[in-house]
């Protein structure tokens, strides 16, 4: 192994783990991760500790949980923690450290840590930033065309790219940093992070991706004994019927009244656009490894791919993230050391318990780079295995929160103070709460216990004098509809008017 390996970070948005062909899905392609997954390790319980975009990257870049970063609810106009970040890190060891695509960090042009970032955010040029694939778009005589498709960020309608082909932020973003690794420095090591705006809605892949899954029939989302009757979709159109009906805990309705994809035909048309997405980025993935190839540092190349979390995409009526079930928070995780680095094994798969807050500590350390104090992450390569995982999403009566030991799952939502608990070796499609079997009452014990030691803030709330969980006042979510369906972008040529959010405005409808 080479004393300063160079380091490739992949990320994507919105990827759930289970959407790989090397974790048995029966519909999507990814034969460049699969490829990549026998020549490093997957780790199956990878998990997004604050499932929603800011949050996640926050933790990704520092190595902090939620609580350490000081993001547990998506302020958009943040600052980064005063923190080591993972390119500065790396820079300060010698490394020349470079990004294309998403950061998702605010200011919009801040570095945190990188010598360079070519911007692809996703068209927010209402902040008062044009990020460099909009410029290259108005290069090629597309300017402000971006969203011509007419296609929501946030919701999941469906149609093919109306551009040509090459044009797409998937394609733009592949080239661009295989163009950065040919355009290298060859006297200092490279850390290289490629960040993909997609699978994230607009649903809008290339014609020759979406008319790949044109015949493919999507897999079809399961529905727990918990979800009630009305929010269960037969694939043929037929009614589901249950022995009696449920009320699930009002977080998980508010989620499935956010969106409306309700009949077979726009689940499959949704699932279709979704499929081809991670198929175009896992093609794309491919010229960026043939750079590596072709430059003679594939060997000499530390890999980890991972997104910021994944979709329910259906699951149990829900669409979407920041809920703790396994599409949403369950994120891929493949690593792959250098040539013949035995700390990172070939062809396996480990399942101990980890999260975003690791990808820094396991980049520094497999490149012989000491990690910071303050971080909360361990190696995936050295450290040892964590015995539970916690995670927090939202706060007051839209909080939801998990406590993780391996394969037991608490869930907690403080609104009507509902608990869900999931044995994930016998359900892993978390189908059957056991939270009230008497089979598994030292298990609720304990990771409740986990869960209350971990409360602080406004969460300490839900305790009662005892320190026993009591939760918020109940609630019904009602039925409503989204007059800016979910951050519609419009026309960006001319540009569009320019109102930079302003310090301390969080998710002003803006993003």
């Amino acid at each position: 192994m080479p004393r300063h390996p160079n380091v490739l970070l992949i990320t994507t948005d919105h990827w759930p783990a289970a959407l790989l062909g090397c974790a048995g899905h029966p519909a999507i392609q990814t034969p460049t991760l699969d490829e990549l997954a026998r020549c490093g390790t997957r780790f199956t319980n990878a998990y997004s500790e604050c499932p929603v975009c800011i949050p996640a990257r926050r933790s990704l870049m520092t190595g902090l949980n939620p609580r350490s970063h000081g993001d547990r609810t998506f302020q958009t106009t943040l600052p980064m923690p005063d923190a080591p970040t993972l390119a500065g890190c790396f820079r300060e060891a010698g490394y020349q450290a470079y990004a294309v695509g998403k950061v998702h960090v605010y200011p919009q042009r801040a570095r945190i840590g990188f010598d360079d970032i070519l911007l692809a955010e996703e068209g927010r040029p209402h902040w008062g930033v044009w990020d460099d694939y909009d410029v290259y778009l108005g290069e090629q005589g597309f300017a402000g065309r971006q969203f011509d498709h007419a296609m929501s960020n946030n919701q999941y309608s469906a149609r093919p790219w109306h551009l040509p082909e090459e044009t797409h932020v998937t394609n733009w973003t592949a080239r661009e940093a295989s163009k950065m690794i040919r355009r290298r420095d060859p006297t200092r090591p490279g850390f290289w992070c490629v960040s993909f705006t997609h699978p994230h809605p607009p649903l809008v892949p290339p014609a020759v991706y979406w008319d790949m899954y044109a015949d493919i029939e999507p897999e079809w989302p399961r529905y727990g004994d918990w979800v009630p009757q009305g929010w269960r979709v037969h694939p043929d159109g037929a009614a589901h019927f249950a022995a009696d009906d449920h009320s699930p805990p009002y977080r998980v309705q508010q989620q499935h009244e956010g969106w409306h994809v309700r009949t077979p035909a726009a689940i499959r048309t949704a699932l279709r656009g979704f499929y081809a997405l991670c198929t175009q980025i896992d093609h794309q993935l491919r010229l960026v490894l043939g750079t590596l190839r072709e430059e003679g540092l594939l060997d000499e190349t530390i890999i980890l791919f991972t997104a910021d979390h994944g979709d329910m995409l259906g699951h149990h009526g829900l669409w979407a993230k920041r809920l703790y079930y396994e599409y949403s928070a369950n994120v891929p995780m493949l690593l792959l050391g250098t040539q013949g680095d035995d700390r990172v094994a070939v062809n396996t798969v480990d399942d101990r318990l980890v999260g975003l807050q690791d990808v820094m500590p396991t980049l520094l350390d497999l490149a012989g780079l000491p990690v910071p104090e303050g971080c909360d992450g361990r190696s995936m390569a050295t450290g040892s295995r964590r015995e539970f995982l916690y995670g927090e999403c939202n706060e007051g009566e839209l909080a939801a929160r998990m406590m993780h030991d391996g394969r037991h799952k608490l869930l907690y939502y403080p609104a009507g103070n509902r608990f869900q608990l999931f044995d994930l070796h016998r359900d892993p499609y978390e189908c059957h709460n056991v939270v009230n079997d008497s089979h598994y009452t030292e298990v609720r014990r304990q990771l409740t216990e986990r869960l209350i030691a971990e409360l602080y803030g406004s969460d300490r709330d839900w305790l009662d004098g005892d320190g026993q969980l009591v939760g918020l006042p109940d609630a019904v979510a009602e039925e409503s509809g989204n007059r800016g369906l979910a951050l519609q972008r419009g026309v960006h040529w001319p540009p569009a008017p320019v109102r930079p959010p302003q310090p301390g405005e969080t998710n002003p409808g803006t993003n």
